[in-house]
């Protein structure tokens, strides 16, 4: 029953077996994703890429984590992708975001899911097909297994439920800050139910696409190494006053979206 729930999230992605001690930032666990998802593209030093995130997390399913990335944004020069891998999860594939020069800013925050302690990976490809990566460690534990209470049921009837909002001031022509929460138990696949001890199937958000007036701002591809109830972070850069929408798709095909008007100052 456990490899099937693992096998449903993506027949794509690594099952890393979780280790209890903290390995170096190029571990073997390392190498093994960065073969499968980086093959053949030579990584860089980027230490402009700044990443915060605690060194000991209160909780392995709530670990707060936050990427910024000192580059241009221009129409012929931005940050293209951002992937975020965590070696050890089952899954290693936390996300990957995308964005446009319309991002105006690479600024994301969330909260992820660490089953051991680990480095957490950030991976920016550039419009011109360069490649960069920083790392921080991280000490969190049993993020994507142990047991889960609630009813179940109850939680697939608020899943998709949004708040969206862009915070003031928003100005034309400059990086607005925007807040996405989504109401969702994003299932691992790994968790046993506190009550029939059996596992909950894999269920969550897997993807998201905020736009503003219909222009791409931040899409990602999201994974379980997202907690429950995702909430983000980001900017774009508004020209006028205009809609700002989001839509969501989990794995099961259910889609849900929301909206909320913005004014320029």
């Amino acid at each position: 029953m456990l490899r099937k729930s693992v096998m449903m999230i993506s027949s794509a992605m690594i099952i890393a077996l979780p280790s209890p001690v903290l390995a170096g930032v190029n571990a073997p666990e390392w190498d093994k994703v960065n073969s499968s998802f980086f093959a053949g593209k030579k990584l860089e030093d980027g230490p402009f890429i700044h990443i915060e995130a605690p060194k000991r997390a209160a909780s392995g399913a709530q670990v707060p984590f936050a990427f910024s990335i000192d580059y241009p944004s221009t129409k012929d020069d931005y940050i293209k992708n951002v992937t975020v891998v965590v070696p050890e999860n089952p899954v290693p594939l936390t996300a990957v975001f995308h964005f446009t020069p319309e991002s105006g800013k690479v600024d994301v925050a969330t909260r992820i899911r660490l089953e051991v302690d680990d480095y957490v990976h950030v991976v920016a490809e550039t419009s011109d097909g360069r490649y960069f990566r920083n790392a921080v460690p991280v000490k969190a534990s049993g993020g994507c297994g142990g047991t889960v209470g609630g009813d179940a049921d109850a939680a697939r009837k608020t899943a998709g439920q949004m708040k969206l909002a862009a915070i003031d001031p928003v100005q034309a022509g400059k990086p607005a800050q925007g807040r996405l929460m989504i109401r969702h138990p994003m299932n691992t696949g790994l968790q046993r139910d506190l009550m029939s001890q059996g596992f909950r199937p894999a269920y969550f958000i897997n993807k998201i696409d905020v736009r503003f007036n219909d222009k791409p701002v931040l899409q990602a591809d999201t994974y379980i190494g997202i907690s429950e109830d995702p909430n983000f972070r980001f900017f774009f850069v508004p020209d006028k006053s205009g809609k700002l929408t989001v839509s969501a798709e989990d794995n099961e095909g259910k889609r849900f979206s929301h909206e909320t008007e913005v004014t320029v100052q």
